[in-house]
């Protein structure tokens, strides 16, 4: 397993190791040691399930606020997306940058997403399974969000904005200026 830094270094993309032979291949997805040596020391609790039937769903980008703020561990179990990460934090050298990190099963790469970060995807094929740990349980107290296509934030999306699937609470979310200061660098 490889643990890449991305353009936002708090942000990683974590990289299998596999190992083929004639029946297919081994691979470690989840090695706490290894990960804690690379910043990565979330303990997590909760691991969640999403399925989107089409190309072009976009999820996102959501975050929790403290004392249940969130951080993550994304991988795709069926097809591919593209997954950002939108860094929250007042004060970084990175605000309101973001990493765009192409997931895949066949690929079967991570991305690590640490607390004050917003997260979102879009899935590249049908039947996209997404699979992503949490280090603190969901809470809808402390759910919160962005607009997925918000210009200041200028992420390059693989859909067309009248083509994206979204759900009626992600086409209202607000706009990055609107954004009220959560997380502190």
């Amino acid at each position: 397993m490889q643990v890449l830094a991305t353009a936002i270094p708090d942000v990683k993309e974590v990289k299998p190791v596999r190992r083929f032979d004639p029946r297919g291949f081994f691979s470690e997805i989840f090695r706490e040691d290894l990960l804690r040596q690379h910043g990565i020391a979330s303990p997590f609790v909760q691991e969640n399930l999403s399925l989107s039937a089409d190309r072009g769903v976009v999820r996102g980008l959501h975050f929790q606020i403290p004392p249940q703020a969130q951080a993550k561990l994304v991988r795709v179990a069926a097809g591919s997306i593209f997954d950002v990460a939108v860094d929250i934090r007042h004060g970084s050298p990175t605000y309101g940058h973001h990493v765009g990190v192409m997931l895949s099963a066949a690929e079967g790469n991570q991305l690590y997403i640490p607390e004050g970060f917003a997260h979102g995807f879009c899935t590249l094929e049908p039947n996209t399974e997404v699979v992503y740990k949490v280090n603190r349980y969901y809470s809808p107290e402390h759910d919160r969000g962005l607009r997925w296509d918000d210009s200041a934030l200028a992420i390059a999306w693989p859909v067309e904005e009248e083509k994206a699937l979204l759900s009626d609470k992600d086409r209202r979310q607000p706009m990055f200026a609107e954004l009220l200061r959560h997380f502190d660098y």
